[in-house]
């Protein structure tokens, strides 16, 4: 399985009491459809995993997996700090019938290398899903070494990671040396152009949530080596890039969003809505990249 291109690590719309808003979530899936983003990254970080229940986990990939019907890849995130709940999660996102899973770092717990290879080892091992790695040390504080993924790119169906650290000089290493069908996928917008200029294969995207057509666009002519193309449409959307985390993420992405009228503004504790100090930012953004509210 090849993934490459646009993949949106698309929000999960909750009512103003934080209840899941399935509503909103199939216009959203729509929206996406409509604008050409080329596959769906569900219950990620930006999807609030770590404050939905298993039972919500779950249903938010059968309800994705259901509505996309197959036109587009979806891409479940099932990572866990614990292997046996990695495994769990991966196998129930099979049975469902995503199109791959995506794994992040064991976080909290600080594994070592080795404890992380046999981690991504053994939950490849258990569930014949094809499988991608995240590394976000930023948020994990624990971070995979390019040689740890070379020694996992080798496992047949683990086929690619979403690196985030925002290198390029990382992010170029594992391009040179990684097997050809294996995929390096920016998680990292501001950096992602220039990475796909360089052989990567696309970005787990989460300005794609607001201006998912701008980064198909932009990710289509940078894989095509059309980089004046690719510039010209990056920095409409750079400011986009860089505001989307004044706050942690999906805080801002869930504001502009709730501006739009894409969503309502549901967000679950502990995180809050976005501090009034950073809307001009926002709207600035949201202008340059040509969003229309």
């Amino acid at each position: 399985m090849r993934l490459q291109g646009s993949l949106v690590a698309i929000v999960t719309p909750m009512h103003d009491d934080g209840s899941l808003d399935h509503d909103a979530l199939r216009q959203l899936l729509d929206f996406h459809l409509q604008q050409k983003t080329d596959g769906i990254v569900i219950v990620g970080t930006t999807g609030e995993s770590p404050t939905v229940s298993v039972e919500e986990h779950l249903g938010l990939i059968e309800f994705t997996v259901k509505h996309i019907n197959g036109r587009i890849p979806v891409i479940a995130g099932t990572g866990a700090n614990s292997t046996s709940e990695a495994i769990e999660l991966t196998q129930a996102a099979k049975q469902l019938g995503a199109d791959a899973a995506l794994l992040v770092a064991p976080y909290y717990n600080k594994p070592t290398q080795e404890g992380l290879y046999q981690h991504y080892r053994k939950v490849a091992e258990q569930v014949a899903i094809p499988q991608i790695l995240y590394n976000v040390p930023g948020r994990t504080g624990v971070d995979i070494h390019n040689d740890t993924t070379l020694r996992l790119a080798e496992v047949d169906n683990i086929i690619g990671i979403k690196d985030a650290t925002g290198s390029i000089e990382r992010g170029t290493d594992l391009i040179i040396r990684a097997p050809k069908d294996f995929s390096v996928l920016s998680g990292d917008d501001a950096s992602a152009m220039p990475l796909m200029l360089l052989g990567g294969k696309g970005v787990i995207s989460v300005t794609a949530n607001v201006a998912p057509k701008l980064m198909h666009e932009m990710c289509q002519a940078a894989l095509s080596g059309q980089v004046s193309q690719a510039t010209l449409i990056n920095q409409k959307l750079f400011g986009l890039h860089q505001s989307l985390f004044v706050e942690a993420n999906p805080i801002p992405v869930k504001w502009v969003l709730n501006q739009m009228k894409l969503i309502k503004a549901g967000i679950r504790l502990p995180l809050v809505p976005l501090s009034t100090q950073h809307h001009p930012r926002l709207l600035g953004a949201m202008r340059q990249a040509e969003i229309q509210i």
